[in-house]
């Protein structure tokens, strides 16, 4: 009991009170809500294709429509959407985004681009609750890591549950539904949610737009994360290239999810204890040498052990971002934006990765990734560099 009431001032915010227990647990749950079809959209715009109410090139189409909206509703919310009556529009987004589930079971074709269009809409606000959240905490990487891992853990019950008993059974018209039903259970945990977050420019920030440093952290971002969402969208058709079957592909797949919780709980352990610099480096080498192993060996096992080593680096170097952005840019309106950098990095590159790949080779998507990778690592070894005392102070105290 005693350790209840300690951790009920869980979260020690740098703008706003603290928050407690429950209320972050709130605000972390409607993250993970919104981000829950990432998890499953392979199966479910699969499932429409073999339905025939999707064509194969409509399936990259509307992901990527998908995950575009839900960035730009993200960024839009953190410049224009004041922190105000968060309950209530965490309640209308839970609403919203069901009420679009469900509509997928009535549409095909373009219908589904619409609707799958306009469901990153509510997904992005309720990720923007989330974000604003983590911005303010006094240890942000921590908070991203908290969220990650919970993102990670429900996205890989709710595709357990899709792939052995719900889609065999229902199709995709049950992926939807329940789906659906399941960001239904965010309306009564948004009233768990504070009602309000305390302004970021009333903590000696500034109004308006980030500043040029900060958009140069934000690119950073985007060219980091779409370096491994280049190589990790063709895991199958690269163990297909060296010769292994699509059952080690598919082992690959879910061993680098689970590597991915491991990754994302380390990354809260060690949440302002080591410097994002550092964290990084490790980061970008352990990547090379995974992608290296995906090129090179025609052995399952190195296989299937790159994917742990890549996947668990993903949400290790995830949640060190933010801290990177708030240096860069201390009023932490850049850090507002971070959430939608790293989904258009996680849509840009794949669509960057189909020009370097046809049907014989699909192996340039290693060079890609790793050019980007660099370049990516180079930006933020300068911002950090550049970076004055006090800036630095902020993400180092």
């Amino acid at each position: 009991m005693v350790q209840f009431w300690k951790a009920r001032r869980a979260v020690e915010e740098v703008v706003g009170p603290p928050l407690t227990f429950w209320q972050a647990f709130a605000v972390v749950a409607l993250g993970v809500l919104a981000l829950n079809i990432i998890g499953v959209v392979p199966v479910l715009l699969g499932a429409l294709q073999d339905e025939h109410r999707l064509s194969e090139a409509g399936i990259g189409e509307t992901a990527m429509l998908e995950l575009l909206c839900m960035g730009i509703t993200t960024g839009l919310c953190g410049a224009f959407l004041k922190a105000q009556r968060m309950r209530l529009i965490g309640i209308l987004g839970c609403l919203a985004l069901a009420a679009l589930d469900i509509a997928t079971l009535k549409v095909s074709d373009l219908g589904v681009l619409a609707v799958r269009a306009a469901a990153g809409a509510p997904e992005g606000v309720l990720l923007w609750i989330t974000v604003g959240m983590v911005v303010r905490s006094r240890t942000p990487e921590r908070w991203s890591g908290v969220f990650f891992t919970g993102q990670t853990v429900a996205q890989l019950m709710l595709a357990g549950a899709f792939w052995v008993w719900i889609m065999p059974k229902f199709g995709s018209d049950g992926g939807f539904m329940t789906l659906g039903l399941t960001t239904l259970l965010g309306v009564p945990v948004a009233l768990l949610a504070p009602n309000r977050y305390k302004a970021l420019d009333q903590a000696g920030g500034v109004s308006g737009a980030p500043p040029l440093r900060g958009w140069i952290a934000l690119f950073a971002t985007v060219v980091f994360i779409a370096a491994n969402g280049a190589v990790s969208v063709y895991l199958e058709p690269l163990a297909r290239q060296a010769g292994l079957s699509p059952d080690v592909a598919r082992l690959a797949l879910f061993a680098s999810l689970v590597a991915q919780v491991a990754g994302g709980t380390f990354a809260t352990l060690i949440a302002g204890k080591a410097r994002y610099v550092i964290v990084f480096g490790a980061c970008v080498a352990v990547y090379l040498i995974s992608w290296a192993l995906y090129g090179f060996t025609a052995q399952a096992w190195l296989f299937v052990l790159a994917s742990v080593l890549a996947g668990a680096t993903t949400l290790l170097a995830g949640p060190f971002l933010t801290p990177m952005i708030i240096e860069a840019d201390p009023t932490r309106r850049a850090a507002m934006q971070s959430a939608g950098a790293q989904i258009l990095g996680g849509a840009s590159g794949p669509l960057l990765a189909s020009f370097t790949v046809d049907d014989a080779n699909v192996r340039g998507v290693l060079v890609l990734g790793a050019i980007a990778l660099v370049i990516g690592f180079a930006i933020i070894l300068g911002l950090h560099a550049t970076a004055p005392p006090d800036a630095r102070a902020v993400v180092e105290k």
